[in-house]
């Protein structure tokens, strides 16, 4: 673990990595904190600027980085509700901001990308035991058995609101962090896998606690389709997988022989896909809102209602549909493929497709088993968030994708800004 925290390197990238470190850790907790170090990083990389990085800003990898931002900036042109639209970009400007901080520093993030992750890793495992001892402190103080903390009162938010975060958002960080530790399991020596078994099964139960159903199903799906893609030892791969579906096995035992956990991840998934509420809810489906949603794409399906519409748009339709505690809400589309088909039409949506493949492609090339964690986490969670309208998905999506890919070889074909300056990161 010293490895981790001291380094040995220039002073300037020390102090990167250190801030980097800081992003990392804050990311479970209130966005003031990622936000204050990701000012700090900026501030850093313009004071250590140096000429030959300048050319660096100018890369395809940079390009399908920032597409996203970009695309809505261009999205702005046809939209009536420019104001929403540029709040919207304001919330995503991180999109921008760190693939531009990533190529101006000089630290070899190849180097340090595993250290990066084990921040992460541990501050969500910290952050979770926190969330289990506050759990059953109010078990205690109130008296209740010991069994209610598997209650709906200690389940998905309610699970997560001590620290302030959406459910979703921190079994992200929590499932990415699960990858992350699997893999340091499978690399490291037997001394150190009894304390990163004890850390996989926090994040795991945690993962069960916060009952986030596209979370956990990627998580499983990870575990045991992709991950043992990326096992080069037939022996070892054969173990994983049955690892992998023995611990899914007793994961969706529990799920169905728990009653809250049945009530929130099948029945309210079934909700979620009906046409009309349930008796004595009144909820509406998630399926009514994406038809709603549906209903506008058809309307304009090329370029869509420009960026800021999504929100004004699909509250008048949810009037109009009497979906009036969509309405009061005004929830979005919680699906940010269609998302993207709102605000900016097929266009949009082929750019976010292709920004996608592309990771895909890096993630296959370079051999990168947490970069295509990753990449399912995103595709997986897309169907039932926007995860580009919340800070915490943002930093997600900004940080990580810039992170696998300046960690990873260029793409196929393509120089990196010259010659010399590969390099010299190459030596570092």
């Amino acid at each position: 673990m010293k490895k981790i925290f001291i380094i040995n390197d220039t002073l300037e990238n020390k102090i990167t990595y250190y801030h980097l470190a800081a992003f990392v850790i804050f990311l479970p907790f209130d966005r003031l904190y990622s936000e204050l170090a990701l000012i700090s990083l900026l501030l850093h990389s313009i004071i250590h600027v140096k000429k030959n990085r300048l050319r660096s800003l100018f890369t395809l990898q940079n390009g399908l980085l920032t597409a996203v931002f970009l695309l809505g900036v261009l999205a702005l042109a046809w939209s009536d509700d420019k104001s929403q639209g540029i709040k919207d970009l304001q919330r995503q400007l991180a999109i921008l901001l760190l693939p531009v901080i990533f190529s101006l520093l000089e630290i070899n993030f190849t180097r340090y990308k595993k250290n990066i992750l084990l921040f992460l890793a541990v501050s969500c495992t910290l952050t979770i035991l926190y969330l289990y001892a506050d759990a059953f402190r109010v078990i205690l103080f109130y008296d209740m058995p010991l069994r209610s903390i598997l209650s709906i009162s200690f389940i998905n938010h309610n699970f997560s609101e001590p620290v302030g975060i959406h459910a979703t958002y921190l079994s992200l960080y929590s499932a990415l962090s699960l990858s992350v530790v699997i893999q340091y399991f499978i690399e490291e020596k037997k001394s150190a896998r009894l304390w990163m078994g004890l850390i996989m099964l926090i994040l795991l139960a945690g993962l069960v606690q916060l009952a986030s159903k596209a979370v956990l199903i990627s998580a499983l799906f990870y575990c045991c389709v992709i991950l043992p893609f990326f096992i080069k030892q037939p022996a070892l791969r054969k173990r994983i997988i049955m690892v992998s579906l023995t611990v899914s096995s007793l994961v969706i035992f529990s799920i169905i022989h728990i009653d809250t956990l049945k009530r929130r991840y099948i029945e309210t998934f079934r909700e979620d896909l009906a046409h009309i509420p349930p008796d004595n809810e009144i909820a509406e489906p998630r399926l009514s809102r994406w038809k709603i949603a549906w209903q506008l794409v058809g309307k304009s399906p090329a370029l869509g209602y420009g960026y800021g519409s999504e929100k004004r748009l699909l509250n008048e339709k949810y009037f109009e549909n009497k979906l009036y505690q969509s309405y009061l809400l005004e929830l979005n589309a919680h699906n940010q493929y269609l998302s993207f088909l709102i605000k900016t039409g097929m266009l949009g949506l082929f750019v976010f497709l292709v920004v996608l493949i592309a990771g895909i492609r890096a993630a296959l090339q370079n051999k990168d088993s947490l970069f295509a964690c990753f990449l399912i986490l995103v595709i997986f969670v897309s169907f039932s968030e926007n995860i580009l309208d919340v800070n915490k998905g943002i930093f997600l999506y900004a940080f990580f994708f810039t992170l696998f890919i300046r960690s990873g070889k260029p793409f196929a074909g393509i120089k990196r800004f010259t010659k010399k300056t590969a390099q010299e990161s190459l030596m570092k």
